[in-house]
């Protein structure tokens, strides 16, 4: 599956887990607020159980693959978890985020506040894949 607009990944994310998603992802706005790509991808890094429920060593496969079109080759890499040796750094923090965000108990938001990040993200790869 591949995701062609923000509408289609906020559904998928309504469908998932999504409390852990919005901590991760607030976790790692608190520790990295200008990375919005690194954000994100604490976001939809969960989308896998829901793309690939019997698949459980494929998930970040799927999740990956599915949010590349929209989201980029920096985030697919991300949620892959092998960013390469460049950005091992934000992937350890995103797992780290991802762990914390499993027993942090604070309120994390809604996903709607999470829209716009989302569509600045996708807005800026298609930027970028337009002039590429």
């Amino acid at each position: 599956m591949e995701l062609r607009s923000v509408e289609e990944l906020m559904d998928l994310l309504y469908t998932g887990r999504h409390q852990h998603a919005l901590r991760t992802a607030a976790l790692l706005r608190r520790g990295r607020p200008a990375d919005k790509e690194l954000q994100v991808a604490g976001l939809v890094h969960g989308i896998g159980p829901v793309l690939s429920p019997a698949d459980e060593a494929g998930r970040a496969r799927s999740a990956a693959e599915a949010v590349r079109p929209l989201l980029g080759e920096r985030v697919f890499r991300l949620v892959r978890g092998d960013a390469g040796p460049v950005a091992e750094d934000d992937v350890q923090r995103l797992r780290q985020a991802d762990e914390e965000g499993r027993v942090a108990g604070f309120d994390a938001g809604v996903l709607e506040d999470w829209r716009t990040v989302l569509e600045l993200v996708a807005a800026r790869h298609s930027r970028l894949g337009a002039v590429d």
